[in-house]
């Protein structure tokens, strides 16, 4: 009798606490919950759970004393909310224990297993628990005054893409953590010859940020077998808000994690480099044991009107980023990323799977915290969306994305050949009809009254409503490196390659938009000729140091291009009207872009600047605007050494580049 007056006891406690279950036509009745997205928030004296799950008949909270031991320290009844999520406190100090959710849904198509919910923000090794932590406790000596460096905007920005472990892992880097966050911390990394490695070779070079490609827990790694030197990308996303334990020194400790993230940025800023993370909220690394579907099955996926999943991302699936909570899972994320890690911008992946109002929402949510924080995207889908294509954020549809960029494909594909061939070649193989493009990758894609846009690659109109939406670039990780593709689509000469190298970044340095760099293209880098190397080993995707040695006038070039691009603000003029009025191209042959910047209407202490590139295998001449030059670079030299000046006309050596001044 005592026994059944206490389970009559519990069941009108639970009957007492908890809403009850509301029917919902469709998942897009569901209510969206409220406040914080926040699934854990501990205090030494008790700790709170929530999880949002609107259709679950019930929902159990696992807290587990490790990561791996098999059964919970104890299984809770969670108690159901009017918001559709579901919480529970539990009292006393729960720091370094786990916990998992388990939601039971009986109508659910997918076998519903336990996960670390959507919004874990600490989670032991390989992900599939998240952890209770105290999140202050996590920040390395010195973070409290860690501050953004000082940076005006877009139009300052020169990007460099990195991968951890393409950076350090190689032994010639002379890098202590190879592959790990903590690399960044390392000052006066050498190569054997003694030149600069890691962070040091950044500064060198004069980039304002470094974009990391994912950095978030992804699912492709296993991290209890890090010794097996499995390599990844990290486009597989599985905890979008904790670290990836793969970058770190213990994968297995939550805090060890977090804290060396913070550590990499924390040194980043220190040394004046601002920091962009890669974000692939377009799809989950599979969709059966995804935590989204673990928690509201159905609901974060695109689906067709038979229940079939959409694939835009090629990865088998594509979210919903139109619906209320997924929209407000990817700006609570940003957020979080912002604030807790002091990142200083996004690159979205697939940005064209996403609609045009989250996005244009996540940037409002970024200039409430510093308008200065960069935001840009793939302006594509790998596939055709199941949402209008009028109201994604595609390229086509930048007009309607103020503040946020894309990457222009037109100067790219112009520069070095379409990315569905890799042998065919463009400007730089001397192939006919590709200068227009380049042109309109040098205004920053905005609409001139002297780019045809009739004869542009991809375009017939103006795409940017301003030049800093553009980002323009020749090469980035997912691609051939741009030695790689020189070597595919040419028969190269001896000396070509760096040519070719330096004719193709004095375009994209000098251009209007937002210059953007892979890692190693300054010291000719090659990825063996592995077009989409995201799984490939070390041997192909390493970064071998002894190359800046032997391509040290290359790196030379580089470090000169960015530092006149940062001296002159007629390279990044920011505005489109400016652009216009002070931009002009002057008559050129056939393999050849000259163009004439007025550095007066922008206080540039060069009045004039003009910037020739020759893609010819003969010398070029151009006239020039009235006026007494002198060379900025030639001759494959930048900066340029030299007290020559100019005439009337400029003869231009085959295969290079000239910029001027008066």
């Amino acid at each position: 009798m005592k026994k059944v007056l206490i389970m009559m006891t519990m069941v009108a406690t639970l009957a007492g606490c908890c809403a009850k279950k509301p029917h919902y036509e469709s998942v897009n009745d569901y209510p969206v919950k409220q406040g914080s997205l926040d699934e854990m928030i501990y205090t030494p004296e008790k700790t709170t759970f929530s999880v949002w799950s609107p259709n679950a008949d019930s929902v159990y909270l696992n807290i587990y004393a490790d990561a791996t031991t098999a059964a919970p320290l104890q299984q809770l009844t969670m108690c159901r909310q009017k918001d559709g999520s579901w919480l529970k406190t539990v009292k006393g100090d729960l720091n370094g224990q786990f916990y998992t959710f388990q939601i039971v849904e009986p109508t659910s198509r997918w076998k519903l297993h336990e996960t670390p919910g959507i919004f874990a923000k600490a989670v032991g090794v390989n992900g599939r628990r998240a952890a209770i932590i105290d999140l202050a406790a996590t920040n390395p000596e010195g973070w409290a005054e860690d501050v953004r460096p000082a940076f005006a905007g877009a139009k300052d920005a020169i990007i460099y893409e990195m991968h951890h472990r393409d950076m350090s892992i190689h032994a010639t880097s002379g890098v202590n953590n190879k592959g790990k966050f903590l690399q960044w911390t390392e000052r006066g990394t050498q190569t054997e010859e003694g030149l600069a490695t890691g962070i040091d070779h950044l500064l060198e070079l004069g980039v304002t940020h470094v974009q990391i490609l994912p950095s978030y827990d992804y699912g492709s790694v296993d991290e209890s077998r890090l010794s097996d030197n499995v390599y990844n990308w990290g486009y597989d996303p599985v905890n979008y808000n904790a670290p990836d334990g793969g970058y770190s020194t213990n994968p297995y400790d939550p805090a060890t994690r977090i804290r060396e993230m913070k550590q990499m940025i924390q040194a980043l800023h220190k040394a004046g480099i601002r920091v962009i993370m890669d974000v692939v909220y377009n799809h989950t690394f599979n969709v059966e044991n995804s935590n989204f579907t673990q928690t509201c099955p159905d609901y974060f996926y695109r689906l067709t009107d038979n229940g079939e999943l959409g694939n835009a991302s090629g990865c088998g699936n594509e979210t919903a980023s139109e619906r209320a909570m997924m929209r407000k899972y990817i700006i609570e994320s940003c957020r979080y990323w912002l604030e807790e890690y002091h990142m200083d911008g996004f690159r979205f992946d697939l940005m064209g799977i996403h609609d045009i109002e989250t996005m244009n929402l996540v940037r409002q949510m970024m200039d409430s915290i510093d308008p200065s924080l960069l935001l840009y995207g793939e302006g594509w889908a790998a596939g055709a969306p199941l949402y209008p294509g009028d109201e994604l954020a595609m390229k086509a549809n930048m007009q309607k994305l103020p503040n946020i960029g894309a990457f222009c494909d037109d100067m790219r594909d112009a520069l070095r050949g379409p990315f569905s061939n890799d042998r065919q070649g463009a400007f730089l193989a001397r192939e006919k009809g590709h200068e227009e493009s380049i042109k309109f990758g040098i205004v920053g894609c905005i609409a001139h009254p002297e780019v045809d846009m009739n004869k542009v690659n991809y375009s017939k109109q103006a795409w940017t409503s301003q030049p800093t939406q553009s980002i323009n670039y020749v090469s980035c990780h997912d691609d051939m490196m741009l030695t790689d593709r020189l070597k595919a689509s040419m028969k190269l000469r001896p000396g070509e390659l760096q040519k070719l190298s330096k004719l193709a970044q004095t375009a994209v340095l000098t251009s209007q938009g937002m210059p953007f760099l892979w890692c190693g293209e300054e010291i000719a880098r090659d990825k063996k000729g592995v077009h989409n190397s995201y799984c490939s080993p070390d041997d192909i995707n390493a970064i071998d140091w002894s190359l800046k040695a032997k391509n040290i006038d290359l790196f030379r070039y580089y470090q000169g291009l960015i530092a006149m691009r940062k001296a002159h603000p007629a390279f990044h003029m920011g505005d489109a009207e400016l652009v216009r009025q002070n931009v002009h191209f002057l008559p050129a042959p056939e393999g050849v872009v000259a163009y004439m910047l007025n550095g007066e209407a922008v206080g540039d202490s060069w009045k004039t600047i003009v910037v020739i590139l020759n893609a010819n295998t003969s010398t070029t001449q151009v006239a020039l605007p009235e006026g007494e030059y002198r060379f900025a670079c030639v001759d494959g030299k930048c900066p340029y050494d030299g007290e020559r000046i100019a005439e009337k006309t400029v003869r231009v050596a085959p295969q290079s580049a000239a910029i001027l001044y008066l």
